[in-house]
């Protein structure tokens, strides 16, 4: 078995607005910084710290902006997210468990919020890099989306994973 260290892993995870206001919010990137994840053969097993999660930046038409959160928007964001909606000292790891690989698809059960549920993923390698996306529903695994002011700011219950594995 193999491990393979967060210096050969890369996951974002994707969240997208929605709602009156959504005009003077952000999409955003967020990286897991520290996980592993277990490989052997076609079997894998990753191990995702949630306490981890950082801002990357705001997105706008699926490309990065830089420059559009300060480091206080990003430190509200980190702490919104870490406590009230992931409730990462209750639930402080995330799991996956791939039960079938394939050329184009990547299934498995994921264990997020203290839920475990089946996920599907696909998979397009690129560069010699081994590229896996998952679309969530963040209420199947009981987590309530993030709104604000009276709901008129939200972000949408399906998030996108990104997992890469170093070639």
């Amino acid at each position: 078995m193999a491990r393979i260290d967060a210096s050969k892993v890369q996951v974002l995870v994707f969240t997208f607005k929605e709602g009156l206001l959504s005009a003077v919010a952000h999409d955003l990137k967020l990286e897991v910084k520290r996980c592993a994840i277990d490989e052997d053969g076609d079997r894998l097993m990753g191990d995702f710290e949630v306490s981890s999660i950082t801002v990357v930046n705001a997105m706008k038409d699926q490309a990065d902006e830089p420059g559009a959160l300060s480091a206080s928007n990003k430190a509200d964001i980190e702490k919104n997210m870490l406590h009230d909606v992931l409730d990462a000292r209750k639930h402080p790891t995330v799991r996956f468990e791939s039960t079938k690989v394939s050329a184009t698809t990547i299934e498995g059960r994921l264990t997020l919020h203290g839920v475990t549920k089946a996920v599907t993923g696909t998979r397009k390698d690129s560069g010699g890099a081994r590229v896996a996306e998952f679309r969530l529903d963040q209420r199947d695994f009981g987590i309530k989306p993030f709104s604000a002011m009276l709901g008129t700011l939200k972000i949408k219950p399906e998030v996108l994973v990104r997992v890469t594995l170093a070639g």
